[in-house]
């Protein structure tokens, strides 16, 4: 996926964790062995919004040093975009007590929070 070569790129070990619904898609190990969490989301550029899983949240609030919210914007042709966020739902105003399956969040917010891979 684009988000494991932009982790093999910085240097780090990827493994696709995806289908295990674990709360992440990818864990990344870093330099001395500390692994970091990774949740991506692709939408085209000008999309309304990125839904989030209870889970996902969750374990971002879990291990908020670790988790990476990897948000791949697809951009006109072939090419894309990639941001990282960190503490993604921290002042999003979800708690860890919410109800529902899924929150959804504006695209261009979490955008605009994002900042270039590292």
């Amino acid at each position: 996926s684009i988000v494991m070569e932009v982790e093999r790129a910085l240097g780090f070990e990827p493994t696709d964790r995806e289908l295990e619904k674990l709360g992440y898609d990818i864990e990344s190990r870093v330099s001395g062995g500390r692994l970091r969490f990774l949740e991506v989301k692709g939408r085209v550029s000008g999309a309304d919004i990125v839904t989030v899983t209870k889970n996902e949240i969750l374990y971002s609030f879990n291990k908020p040093d670790d988790f990476i919210l990897a948000l791949v914007e697809f951009l006109d042709g072939d090419t894309h975009r990639v941001h990282y966020l960190r503490r993604p739902f921290e002042r999003s105003g979800v708690t860890t007590d919410f109800n529902g399956a899924s929150v959804n969040f504006p695209f261009a917010n979490l955008l605009a929070r994002g900042e270039e891979p590292s």
